[in-house]
């Protein structure tokens, strides 16, 4: 008998997940319908529509916003294929948005996503689903009273070529708040959360080991920390199953499994800031990663509506606890 998926037996969504579920195919729709492709060096008008996107989503709440501006080498063939490349320098930004925390506001807790595709994708689901999810989480929060300052980030430039980079938008922004010696007590890396799958087989993993330990139906959530991170991730583990009954998942291992490094939590732990990645686990399950088909009606709205609501409470219990 095929194993049976965890979700079947959750109840039904109450009526703030189902606004929740609305609010986030909204986003999708716009971001990976109506806007497209999102990259600086394919689509630059993209990646500046979703920008003000996320502006104007963001200017609805009373946070504190502002931007970081900084210039990103983008290369350009001149006179045709197979001709001279030149290398440009364009203008690209994070958009950051902040509520000051009442009673410890030098301890900050950052909920981040990048709002770039990888060339000419649509991206759904990598990463509208995490920006969708940034820009609930914003919504939802707006009104709670912080005892910590709580950001939103929504980053550019985290798809090649500027992965790894110092055109990378998280590792321009890490970078940022190491200068400034500011206390960051937790990252959050909002990374391809929005498809679940209850086939039997549908979950892979770096390693055939996992598989012993881990489900092997992609109908869960995962949170990915490095060894370092790994008490942030206990408790936000412990937490998030306590907010909600939907199945996660958590792993903290060395930073060279692949994929485990491969978002914006990495910048962080750069500078040894602890990070972990929430995702659902992006190419070792989701079929149409990088591809045209990632497109709007591959998101599972409804689960992304209840992890995205069991984030919101986490983050309550961690700023004021």
């Amino acid at each position: 008998m095929a194993p049976k998926s965890r979700r079947e037996s959750l109840a039904p969504l109450s009526a703030g997940e189902n606004l929740i579920s609305a609010k986030l195919r909204a986003h999708i729709l716009m971001l990976a319908g109506s806007i497209g492709a999102r990259s600086l060096t394919s689509n630059p008008a993209g990646l500046e529509k979703a920008a003000q996107y996320i502006d104007y989503c963001l200017s609805e709440y009373n946070y504190t916003r502002s931007q970081q501006d900084f210039m990103a080498h983008v290369s350009t063939s001149v006179g045709g294929a197979g001709n001279t490349t030149v290398m440009n320098k364009v203008c690209t930004r994070n958009l950051i948005a902040e509520v000051k925390g009442k009673k410890n506001p030098q301890e900050i807790i950052v909920l981040g996503a990048h709002y770039d595709s990888v060339y000419d994708c649509p991206a759904a689901n990598d990463n509208g689903s995490g920006v969708a999810s940034l820009l609930e989480l914003a919504r939802l929060l707006s009104k709670f009273e912080s005892d910590r300052t709580i950001r939103f980030v929504a980053f550019t430039n985290e798809e090649p070529p500027f992965f790894g980079t110092e055109d990378w938008g998280a590792q321009q922004y890490a970078a940022v708040c190491h200068e400034r010696a500011e206390k960051v007590i937790a990252m959050l890396s909002l990374e391809t959360m929005g498809y679940y799958s209850d086939v039997a087989g549908s979950q892979s993993f770096p390693h055939d080991v996992f598989g012993l330990v881990y489900p092997k139906q992609g109908d869960f959530i995962a949170f990915v920390s490095n060894m370092k991170s790994r008490r942030l991730l206990n408790r936000f583990t412990k937490l998030f199953r306590s907010a909600t009954p939907f199945p996660c998942e958590k792993v903290a291992v060395p930073e060279s499994i692949r994929g485990v490094a491969y978002s914006d939590h990495a910048a962080f732990w750069k500078y040894d800031y602890p990070a972990l990645m929430i995702t659902d686990t992006a190419f070792y399950r989701y079929p149409h990663y990088h591809t045209k088909e990632d497109t709007p009606e591959k998101v599972d709205y409804d689960s992304l509506a209840r992890v995205v609501f069991g984030i919101a409470e986490v983050v309550k219990q961690i700023s004021n606890s």
